[in-house]
């Protein structure tokens, strides 16, 4: 039986053994979960739309979510949901929410759409009109029910958020009621908030006493420092005092509405909270609003490929009873019909406007005096000027595609899409320098041929007027028009850069 000797290791080079070092194994890669937000808002495409809100969380999520995230939203459920949706969702669960005295049903539906899952508050008491939104004192009680119905329902779908991001007043009292009801419970507590401010003019403002029938705060809550404003219960107000982040549709926007003039008498508030307070600019559905893929349109086109545009224009002139002529300049205005979009600007110059060989396409509803005065302008310019006054998705798309020009001279705007969808159709924006008007649009130079449309600072007619002319002007001057159509469809106003500076935002809050 042969002996096997073990081998010595080799002597070092000073006579000591070598000794090998064992590298660790490297240290598992645990991924972090993906952060949770829940969106809750009173509208979002494509299921409910009145204004802008709706296109914002109805294309937010999806760019969100396509950076990694798990975000979903909430709103009601209206009776004028398109019936395909409401066929189309899943019951989750239904339980009662305590009102004061009141006890009222609750039901959750969910659907998956865009690859974005929504959940639907249901009470068809509530939410079974014919209208989004009613204007009257019971909206109060509709939305402080949404808020409590919102938190109610987090533990029974089985979801809380990392985030809760709720949008305008409708969703005001959702930090209220988080910090001052549901504290005591730790998943409540580890919820961070945000608050986005779409219009500051519109906040939601109730008799206290009244409503806190309802909602069970306590009496210090209406206070200056809290919810009382000039008397009354403010639910802007408790978002923004509240909530751990508050944001504007702009940067623009986020600096004007701590102004006198743009603060709709909340300024002081807005300056003692800047430290909390910033403007993150919209994009928009880049797919919805796409002219070589639109649906709305019987011809498509390109920035590089443009025939398609003169067919549309050509179309349009026809749809709205306008002279067909190439030649004119067709300037499109798609708003509510109020004074904040600047009609009245409009109103006091338009015979001054009509003395140009343009021709003026308005879409939309809103006061009767200016439904009134683009009838009147209709009648008093047959063949140039067309007022359409009517909602229409469909026709909107053929307006931004048909025009060569988009006149937006508002007197304050948070943000403004119709600019951007216009550029991204062609059509050059004439804005008033406010809001996300002022952020999204360059001003043409024409010595260093830059710009992407043409602006005014001032919201004063006569400034409008000088504006459109020069835009008319530059019109017939073909290769100078052309590149700058050009430059406009390049512009990009995705979600994409928007939705990294929300998703920073709210990873700054959990590092927090």
């Amino acid at each position: 039986m042969s002996t096997v000797k073990a081998m010595k290791r080799p002597p070092s080079a000073k006579g000591r053994p070598v000794v090998e070092k064992i590298a660790p194994a490297p240290a598992p890669i645990v991924e972090k979960p993906p952060l949770k937000v829940l969106l809750c808002a009173s509208e979002a495409m494509p299921f409910i739309k009145t204004g802008g809100l709706a296109d914002v969380v109805g294309a937010l999520p999806v760019a969100l979510n396509q950076e990694g995230m798990d975000v979903r939203v909430i709103l009601p459920k209206y009776r004028l949901i398109p019936n395909a949706y409401i066929c189309s969702m899943e019951h989750v669960v239904d339980f009662t929410v305590l009102m004061g005295s009141d006890r009222l049903y609750c039901g959750i539906d969910t659907i998956v759409e865009n690859g974005v899952r929504y959940y639907f508050v249901d009470n068809l008491a509530l939410f079974g009109g014919d209208r989004v939104y009613t204007g009257d004192q019971d909206e109060g009680y509709r939305f402080a029910f949404f808020c409590r119905a919102i938190l109610e329902a987090l533990p029974r779908i089985g979801w809380f958020p990392d985030v809760l991001h709720g949008n305008d007043w409708q969703c005001g009292l959702l930090s209220v009621l988080l910090r001052g009801q549901y504290g005591i419970d730790e998943r409540y507590r580890a919820i961070r908030t945000v608050y986005t401010i779409h219009n500051l003019k519109f906040q939601g403002l109730f008799d206290f006493h009244w409503l806190n029938t309802y909602l069970g705060l306590n009496e210090g809550y209406f206070s200056p420092e809290n919810l009382e404003f000039y008397g009354l219960l403010s639910c802007m107000k408790g978002g923004i005092v509240f909530s751990d982040r508050v944001t504007t549709v702009s940067p623009t926007y986020a600096e004007e509405i701590k102004s006198a003039y743009y603060g709709e008498r909340l300024d002081g508030l807005m300056k003692k909270r800047q430290h909390i307070l910033s403007g993150i600019l919209n994009g928009i559905d880049t797919d919805a609003y796409d002219p070589e893929n639109d649906r709305f349109l019987r011809v498509t086109f390109s920035a590089d490929n443009r025939r398609g545009k003169a067919v549309l224009k050509a179309d349009l002139q026809q749809e709205c009873g306008l002279e067909q002529r190439p030649e004119a300049a067709l300037i499109g205005f798609i708003a509510r019909l109020t004074a904040q979009k600047g009609l009245d600007l409009i109103e006091r110059v338009l015979d001054d406007i009509m003395r140009q060989d343009v021709q003026l396409v308005f879409l939309g509803k809103g006061d009767q005096h200016y439904e009134d005065f683009i009838r009147n302008a209709q009648s008093r310019y047959p063949g140039r000027v067309a007022a359409r006054v009517e909602m229409n998705e469909a026709l909107s798309h053929r307006v931004y595609a048909g025009s060569d020009m988009f006149l937006m001279p508002s007197q304050f705007e948070p943000c403004g899409l119709s600019q951007m969808i216009a550029m991204r159709y062609g059509s050059i924006p004439i804005v008033r320098e406010t809001g996300g008007l002022k952020d999204s649009v360059q001003p043409f130079n024409v010595y260093t041929d830059e710009g992407n449309g043409f602006s005014f600072s001032n919201y004063n007619a006569h400034d409008m007027l000088y504006t459109i002319e020069r835009a008319v002007y530059y019109f017939h001057d073909e290769a100078l028009w052309d590149r700058l159509v050009k430059r406009a469809m390049a512009t990009d106003f995705s979600w994409h850069k928007s939705a990294l500076v929300y998703k920073r935002l709210y990873e700054g809050l959990m590092e927090r």
